[in-house]
């Protein structure tokens, strides 16, 4: 940027143009294979860390001080990293470090790392069950539905507030703190605010109906199952021939169980689609987010590679980088567990069924997108709103990044028009206890 910072992207671009590149051996044995991409140099002038995490935290670590490597040549280090388990998800973090300055390089400066699997992630069970306290009877969540405008779910410590007029969840109180920011509602989204990219390709024209599909409730209904309150909406999405549901599971402990599936109309021509999620907008002190996924810079579908997995704690003012034009910010993929928490360590967790993608603005998606035609507006000059945008995507489109005239994301990372569906589960967070 103008003022020296990198872009986001710099440090994709760094990640590429290193020289030392790290693939798995026999890595029951500790075994890695370390390829050297330099013509002329070999790999003395650097020393190799490395970490184990489980479950995102570092549990052992070490340093190999010589690394005897010849130009263009692929050799086997073996490091001591004690026993793994199938109990959770083990990953290899591998760094190359400066010994000694350079020129412009420091020492201590990273050169080069990886970051490898040892035992894969497996997703949560989505089973949302009530959960007894030890000598405490299960107050089971009641379901009021005597109001004109909404129906109330209410139970031990939480309150929530469905409209009858269109469905959604529009107040979600627990133990006296409201997760939703008054007259917003979590809502369905398909839709960013384009990037320069977007625009080049003119997406924000082409893949306008995603905008304002036309959302309309056609079935609202609510029961109680098995001591849990189920509450079902079903929409007509005109704008895209489809139909939307969206399904609440709620339990004793006030954890909602969100599932929203689109069915699109197999005849119809109907162009890709930004995103598919849900937004929920809530008051603007819940500034502080957790998240065990890929940090600490934004990251996208097919702009992740320099990022590693591990455990973030950033802040909401942390996420939004001002690019030049004001455009769509903060995105992080691949997310395990995402935390939405206020300074007392109250909010919500979120869990999916797979990885997802998560954001949260002190920016409406509004108020960063120029609409039909690009304006030569600077981000500084977006005023920053009166809360905090939590976007919950199962997936949202790639970036392209080919060059900013028209080549949009590969195949692999669009969204087609086609059948979706996506689950994850809000749970409250009562403060700092409850902290991975």
């Amino acid at each position: 940027s103008p003022d020296r910072k990198p872009n986001p992207h710099a440090y994709e671009v760094q990640y590429f143009y290193q020289n030392i590149w790290t693939t798995p051996g026999d890595l029951a044995k500790g075994e890695i294979k370390v390829y050297n991409e330099n013509f002329f140099r070999d790999l003395s002038a650097y020393a190799l860390e490395w970490e184990v995490l489980k479950d995102g935290k570092a549990i052992r670590s070490g340093r190999v001080e010589n690394l005897n490597v010849a130009p263009h040549q692929t050799a086997s280090v073996k490091l001591d990293l004690g026993k793994t388990c199938q109990c959770g998800e083990w990953l290899l973090n591998v760094k190359y470090i400066q010994k000694n300055r350079e020129g412009l390089i420091p020492a201590g400066f990273v050169v080069a790392k990886d970051q490898l699997v040892l035992n894969p992630y497996k997703a949560p069970a989505m089973e949302l069950k009530n959960v007894a306290e030890t000598n405490q009877q299960v107050v089971e969540p009641q379901i009021n539905p005597n109001y004109p405008d909404y129906i109330i779910v209410e139970g031990d410590g939480f309150y929530l507030e469905f409209s009858k007029r269109n469905g959604y969840l529009d107040r979600y109180d627990v133990n006296g703190v409201s997760m939703l920011k008054e007259g917003e509602a979590l809502t369905p989204n398909f839709w960013r605010a384009p990037t320069d990219n977007d625009f080049g390709a003119g997406l924000q024209n082409k893949y306008a109906a995603w905008k304002n599909p036309g959302i309309k409730l056609t079935d609202f209904n609510y029961k109680v199952e098995n001591g849990q309150a189920i509450v079902n909406s079903a929409y007509d999405l005109k704008e895209v021939s489809a139909k939307l549901y969206l399904t609440y599971q709620i339990n004793n402990q006030g954890a909602v169980k969100v599932t929203q599936k689109m069915v699109a109309d197999k005849n119809a021509k109907v162009s890709p689609m930004f995103r598919f999620g849900m937004q929920m907008q809530m008051p603007k002190n819940f500034n502080t987010i957790e998240f065990y996924g890929r940090g600490p810079v934004e990251n996208y579908s097919d702009r992740n590679h320099s990022t590693d997995l591990g455990i973030y704690r950033q802040s909401v003012d942390e996420q939004f980088y001002s690019y030049i034009r004001p455009q769509e910010t903060g995105n992080k993929t691949d997310i395990r567990w995402w935390k939405q928490l206020n300074a007392g360590g109250n909010g919500v967790k979120i869990v999916a069924e797979a990885p997802f993608s998560a954001s949260a603005l002190h920016y409406t998606i509004e108020s960063l997108d120029d609409g039909a035609q690009k304006d030569q507006r600077h981000s500084p000059e977006v005023k920053k709103a009166n809360l905090t945008n939590l976007c919950i995507d199962k997936a949202q489109m790639g970036l392209g990044c080919v060059n900013s005239w028209g080549t949009i994301a590969l195949p692999k990372y669009q969204l087609p028009y086609g059948d979706y569906e996506f689950t994850f589960i809000l749970s409250p967070v009562k403060h700092s206890v409850d902290m991975e």
